[in-house]
């Protein structure tokens, strides 16, 4: 499995400091959201494997977080609860809510790590073997994608690259998401995005009426339907 990309939203800065540095030892990537707003936000705007989520948060309750993350990020990312409240019906909130796990504090670091992993896989083996965006079709187990019922002749990375904006869709994705999910924590040091977004370029638009590539000024890249309003 690469090496997650995960963002805790937790409050309490010893407790996000601790669990961030054990996670992190694992060599996975943690971004932090010390308010349920700021969590919101970032769930918006970048792709995780899972989210970290405490309940007892000081603008919004964790529940809430949960259901705004649920209902407007652009890709489902699975929701691991922690928090104090261990009574059944706090639980069936949770899950009401749309958290993929619950976990009670106090809690075993290694335990947790373990439901991390588990929650990724798991959200990776559920992902749709098949995604169509208008005359686009992509089948991610095959690795290999149509368009107008023609197979696009694809790079690795480029299949990779056309996958994260189709997953993201309609929403764009950041230059830095891009990298991150090719590349982890050692992109190239050359501007070998630019050349694979070429590359992806004329696979996907050169031989067609209208593109579906498009570039986001001072942003990244999304994938557009032809005629459909964005």
């Amino acid at each position: 499995m690469k090496a997650l990309k995960i963002l805790l939203i937790e409050d309490n800065p010893t407790i996000a400091r601790q669990t961030g540095e054990f996670l992190g030892g694992h060599g996975w990537h943690i971004d932090f959201a010390h308010c349920g707003r700021l969590g919101v936000e970032l769930a918006q705007e970048q792709i995780y494997d899972l989210i970290v989520l405490d309940l007892n948060l000081p603008d919004l309750d964790g529940l809430e977080v949960c259901r705004l993350i649920k209902e407007q990020a652009a890709v489902n990312m699975p929701v691991l609860m922690l928090t104090a409240r261990d009574a059944f019906s706090d639980m069936a909130a949770g899950f009401n809510t749309g958290a993929d796990d619950y976990l009670c504090k106090p809690f075993d670091p290694r335990e947790l790590a373990l439901r991390c992993r588990a929650l990724a896989r798991r959200n990776q083996l559920h992902q749709s073997d098949k995604i169509r965006i208008g005359d686009l079709v992509i089948r991610c187990r095959e690795h290999s994608a149509y368009r107008e019922g023609q197979a696009l002749q694809l790079t690795t990375i480029g299949f990779q690259i056309l996958s994260i904006l189709a997953r993201a869709h309609p929403q764009p994705v950041s230059r830095s998401e891009i990298l991150h999910q090719v590349w982890g924590d050692n992109p190239p040091e050359t501007d070998a995005l630019k050349s694979h977004i070429y590359g992806l370029r004329q696979a996907l638009d050169k031989q067609f009426a209208a593109p579906m590539l498009k570039t986001i000024t001072n942003l990244g890249y999304r994938l557009e339907v032809p005629g459909a309003d964005q």
